[in-house]
């Protein structure tokens, strides 16, 4: 039982025939010229992005100083909650 159907341009062992190496023939130029302008237009895509990131001047942005740190709060919250006569029980 075959896994792959059979085509008539591999043998037994699905290697390419000739059959299919002539049909493949006329679109092998094209293709190698489709392919390397893809790659080329993506390269150039990548160079002009990273070029125009790498430009980014930040001299002119002010930089914070550090944040002030709040005043101490006196105990608020569950503590405040918890009467002094329950802590005060044996």
């Amino acid at each position: 039982m075959a896994i792959l159907p059979r085509s008539s341009y591999y043998d037994k062992h699905y290697r390419q025939t000739a059959a299919l190496i002539r049909a493949r023939q006329p679109y092998l130029i094209r293709n190698i010229i489709t392919g390397s302008s893809i790659f080329a237009f993506a390269i150039g895509v990548y160079a002009f992005t990273i070029n125009a990131v790498a430009q980014d001047d930040f001299s002119d942005v002010q930089i914070p100083d550090a944040p002030a740190q709040p005043a101490h709060t006196p105990n608020t919250g569950v503590e405040k909650a918890v009467s002094s006569e329950v802590l005060k029980k044996p």
